[in-house]
């Protein structure tokens, strides 16, 4: 059957084709198994909705006419009419020509329409609806007071969740329209029209009501947000808004259909993607969505309404990023799709990510954009990868999957080394970047190439070392793939700039040494020099038998020290093709047995001997001046700031026991006095005069380095008995 254009007014009395016969349409009624009426509940959401949506009744008896959705209902062989869908918006015009007609006194046989629309949902909604149709209003304002006043009004109907919405729905109406003139006359003319279709043969039983319209739920943002939607594009272009339309009714809605999952909603996945497109709208522009409204009307009145000189071109983008997922029709077409992308380890064609990610971006945005507030709760880095893949799927003619794969990885590589640079903020150092980071990500996805003309995006360092890797690949495509599983190791997320490219056998080498301990390997490391690195001009980073040491000196910062611990890095791993924890072991045990021989105890050689000076934290130590004091150091227990369980080494290995934790570790604590290492002897104070109690000296040559292990013979001074401490 054909739709047809209505009012209110004129619906009544209409006919409509029953197979071979007309049928004439005598009542509309909305039957007990309907859902009660919810655009007048309470509720920031629903109070949003019904706002907007009588703003927009408001502008057709003001200014334009409107038409809304449209409006599906069963006709029986009696005229009467039962709406499937359009309930909430009948119930509402019903409200609006009640109002009409008492406000401008109308002659009730103009107005007699209304008794032909009525509630079952319960009988307190349908007496309701009867008795109100009768009483005459004397008040435009306040009018649910006026009404709950009246004798014939039980107070129980309060109860009624259809009639408090109703109540307060004509509240609403009564403060907006108040001021309409001839409010009557502009409906009589046709201001505000629907569409009927009328559906026969569906077999509308009761089940079909209650799984259609869950009975008692309350319109979503998401069904209002379709009908302003649809209303704004025929505004801008009839055609437009047709083909979207339906895009959102069959196409993009049976797209989203299968990614329903916990309770959530096609309208709630959608309106979480078009949150997404809307952030990268916004940074097109070169702006930031911070500060500004999540609210999904507001979004589209920013970037989409008749307001936004580049309104269509955004209209068409929306389009296009919804479309590019039709290629896969269901939820697993693209788990398909994103397991081909990453893993969740070392995979080759594929691009490892933590297990903490989930690999179907997609289905992550449409669950998770927004948070239970309206907020964006998916990561800026998520943002970018996704924005990356749609990129993609725009372009999936031109790029080969082969390509996308690789220029995929260095996105990810990217994002991994820019911790600092991906913000859009302007109130952190670089200000909002994430405008030219989409720049970037367009032209490696796009055209494979870094653009070097677009200054503060992603990290600089790692930009570059994209580059030289990109080159290298073109020359070295036999060895492509060690690359890759070089990047994927769990200490570099792919910055591979400390085992560089020159020697790509040392690609496996770095995979066999941290296959082994951590501890052995710093231990090892050291034995071959100072791979130390300095941080905000007082902090040291070294590794230590935590991962997070060794990530943290593998990535090149403002920090100073990186080249020197590269150097350290290749001498070890010159050494041998593979190694074992006994192999780093032996390592280390020659440089001590060297500096015994030599009776010279630098502090390295108290680093690899003595494991105190290498707890399983952050890998982080003070020296006030390495060169000049280098004994003269704290171990760090957190990872930027000294706190109480840090410690003074050389004291922790002598005496545990007594390490005063209110002086940050940095002495032993005896009661009446307390013992401090100073770079050239233990020095035990009196508590109270400051004065030498007691002086262990330690021989060193003129350049201060120790001749003697100072340990052993601070534990010979204060136990004879103890001759040595046994090596890790």
């Amino acid at each position: 059957m054909a739709t047809t254009l209505h009012t209110l007014m004129d619906i009544f009395g209409a006919e409509f084709e029953d197979g071979r016969e007309q049928v004439r349409l005598e009542k509309i009624v909305i039957p007990m198994v309907q859902r009660d009426y919810a655009q007048g509940r309470k509720g920031t959401d629903i109070k949003r909705v019904r706002e907007r949506f009588l703003e927009a009744l408001y502008q057709a008896v003001t200014h334009a006419p409107i038409t809304l959705d449209f409006v599906y209902g069963d006709i029986d062989a009696e005229g009467i009419m039962t709406p499937l869908d359009g309930q909430q918006r009948l119930t509402t015009l019903f409200l609006l020509h009640w109002y009409a007609a008492k406000k401008e006194g109308v002659e009730k046989s103009e107005y007699q329409f209304l008794e032909r629309f009525s509630y079952e949902t319960r009988y307190s909604a349908r007496d309701f609806c009867s008795l109100l149709i009768r009483h005459p209003l004397s008040s435009l304002r306040g009018i649910s007071e006026e009404i709950v006043d009246q004798p014939w009004f039980p107070l129980d109907w309060n109860q009624d969740p259809t009639i408090s919405a109703m109540l307060l729905m004509l509240d609403s109406i009564g403060e907006k329209f108040a001021d309409v003139p001839d409010l009557w006359e502009r409906l009589k003319g046709k201001a505000i029209c629907f569409y009927f279709l009328p559906i026969k043969d569906m077999g509308l039983t009761d089940e079909l009501y209650i799984k259609m319209n869950s009975r008692g739920k309350p319109l979503t943002v998401f069904e209002h947000f379709k009908a302003e939607m649809e209303h704004r594009l025929q505004e801008a272009d009839a055609g437009e808004a047709k083909r979207i339309a339906a895009k959102v009714d069959l196409a993009w809605t049976d797209m989203l259909w299968s990614y329903r999952s916990g309770g959530s909603e096609v309208g709630e996945e959608f309106l979480r993607y078009f949150h997404f497109i809307c952030d990268v709208i916004c940074y097109r522009n070169g702006d930031s969505p911070q500060g500004r409204s999540n609210d999904a009307f507001d979004l589209w009145d920013e970037y989409f309404g008749q307001g936004n000189p580049q309104a269509m071109g955004n209209i068409r983008l929306l389009e296009s990023y919804f479309d590019c997922w039709l290629q896969f029709p269901e939820k697993k077409d693209s788990d398909v799709f994103f397991e081909g992308l990453f893993s969740y380890r070392h995979e080759p064609g594929k691009i490892k990510i933590e297990e903490r990610h989930e690999r179907n971006l997609f289905e992550g945005c449409l669950h998770g954009y927004d948070d239970a507030e309206g907020k964006r709760a998916f990561t800026l880095n998520k943002l970018i990868l996704l924005y990356a893949v749609v990129s993609y799927l725009l372009h999936r003619e031109e790029i080969s999957d082969g390509e996308f794969l690789q220029r995929l990885r260095v996105v990810n590589n990217l994002v991994q080394n820019s911790e600092f640079e991906i913000s859009d903020s302007e109130k952190r150092a670089g200000g909002n970047r994430m405008p030219k980071i989409l720049m970037q990500v367009d032209s490696i996805i796009c055209e494979g190439k870094i653009d070097s003309a677009i200054e503060t995006s992603f990290n600089a360092s790692q930009l570059l070392e994209e580059q030289e890797k990109m080159r290298w690949v073109e020359g070295h495509a036999e060895l492509a793939e060690s690359l890759y599983e070089l990047e994927d190791h769990d200490l570099l997320y792919g910055q591979i700039g400390i085992v560089g490219l020159e020697r790509p056998e040392y690609f496996s080498r770095f995979q066999s040494l941290f296959g082994c301990d951590y501890d052995a390997v710093g231990c090892a490391l050291l034995a071959v020099g100072n791979y130390s690195q300095k941080e905000n001009g007082w902090r040291y980073q070294m590794g230590s038998p935590a991962r997070k040491s060794w990530r943290n000196l593998f990535h090149k910062s403002s920090v100073s020290g990186f080249e020197q611990t590269k150097k350290c890095l290749h001498r070890l791993l010159s050494k041998h093709a593979e190694f074992t924890d006994e192999l780093l072991w032996e390592i280390a045990e020659s440089y001590l047995e060297e500096c015994r021989q030599k009776k010279l105890y630098d502090w390295r050689y108290y680093f690899i001997k003595y494991e105190e000076f290498r707890p399983a934290r952050y890998g982080k130590y003070i020296w006030d001046d390495l060169m000049r004091l280098p004994y003269e150091m704290m171990v760090m227990w957190t990872e930027r700031n000294l706190s109480q369980n840090a410690y003074q080494p050389f004291l922790m290995a002598v005496d545990s026991q007594h390490i005063l934790r209110d002086d940050f570790g940095r002495s032993l604590f005896w009661g009446d006095s307390y013992t401090i290492c100073e770079n050239h002897a233990y020095v035990t104070y009196d508590n109270e005069t400051e004065e030498v109690i007691e002086e262990v000296p330690i021989l060193q040559n003129e350049e201060g380095i120790d001749r003697e292990d100072r340990i052993q013979k601070y534990l010979r001074r204060r136990c004879p008995e103890i001759s040595t401490i046994n090596s890790p």
